[in-house]
């Protein structure tokens, strides 16, 4: 009798593997991760491995002995779960907070629906989104960019242009003259500064955030890799950032001085890593072109709006 095997989710059409493409997207952020070892240093590296390690130790252990079923570690997708979790965190994490982030991307985002092609949900973000409530502090220090050798401790940290922007503007400042003038305050008896990156400081990565936000083009060269593989469309990415560029287009035009122009939002925070790398994940992303435009459109209007 003549069988069909069904393997798991997720099929598409084509001669690609669950394998070709998950090792595709991880040659895809070697870009960022250069970029992200040459500003962070070794940190960088401490992150990345010791996230990429976990999400392995956790996916292989819960298949042998909680599900008793085939290991699958060697398709790469608990690597690129790694490297993305990692690419969402600081680079001064501490080790045990990484190790959280990864039993919870993999075990409970990931193997606790069925593993691979069954979860809803981006296993990485949902890392990235229980680290956040659980350890704000330890989320939202970002290290200042420092050399490659530097050591695996940067005590001098400070905020991401965004997330500077955002407090200055609270505080009753406008827009233009923050991006202009930066900052000074005085805190526990000691002065402080902070200018805000100009763009090309910015799209190449010289500045405060998670690993892999920091560097706008090398996120692109990422993306013009899976598109030219065919590992992502382009359907997702431009809705997304077209979105962005339109929404926070119209509000900076209503008001300039309490909202940044779109140009800022290129390539200061986590707009491109989102939209080339987490929106794009083919397990929890629409299939259909429509149904992608309509989700980037959707994720684009909700990056504005958070």
């Amino acid at each position: 009798m003549n069988l069909l095997t069904l393997s798991g989710s997720p099929h598409v059409h084509g001669d690609s593997s669950t394998k070709k493409i998950m090792y595709g997207v991880v040659i895809a952020m070697i870009p960022a991760m250069l970029v992200s070892i040459y500003f962070f240093g070794l940190d960088a590296i401490r992150v990345t491995l010791i996230s990429v390690i976990a999400c392995l130790i956790v996916e292989w252990a819960i298949q042998k002995y909680l599900i008793k079923g085939p290991v699958t570690i060697t398709d790469g997708s608990a690597i690129v779960t790694g490297v993305l979790l990692a690419f969402n965190v600081p680079s001064n994490l501490p080790i045990v907070i990484i190790i959280i982030g990864a039993i919870v991307s993999i075990g409970i985002a990931k193997m606790s629906f069925g593993g691979l092609g069954k979860n809803p949900f981006n296993p990485a973000l949902v890392g990235r989104v229980f680290l956040l409530i659980s350890f704000p502090v330890q989320m939202t220090t970002w290290p200042k960019p420092a050399a490659l050798f530097s050591g695996l401790t940067d005590a001098v940290t400070g905020p991401t242009p965004l997330g500077h922007l955002k407090e200055a503007v609270k505080a009753g400042r406008t827009v233009q003259d923050v991006l202009e003038n930066g900052s000074s305050w005085v805190m526990d008896g000691v002065n402080y500064s902070y200018q805000i990156p100009g763009y090309v400081d910015q799209l190449m990565g010289n500045m405060g955030g998670s690993l892999g936000e920091v560097s706008a083009i090398a996120l692109i060269l990422g993306g013009i890799y899976m598109l030219y593989r065919k590992i992502i469309t382009w359907h997702i990415p431009v809705a997304y950032i077209g979105s962005v560029v339109v929404f926070s287009g119209i509000l900076w035009m209503i008001n300039p001085d309490i909202y940044v122009n779109p140009g800022f939002h290129l390539v200061a925070g986590g707009l491109m890593l989102g939209a080339i790398f987490m929106a794009t994940d083919m397990v929890s992303s629409p299939m259909s072109w429509k149904g992608q435009l309509i989700f980037g459109l959707g994720c684009g209007v909700l990056t504005v709006i958070i």
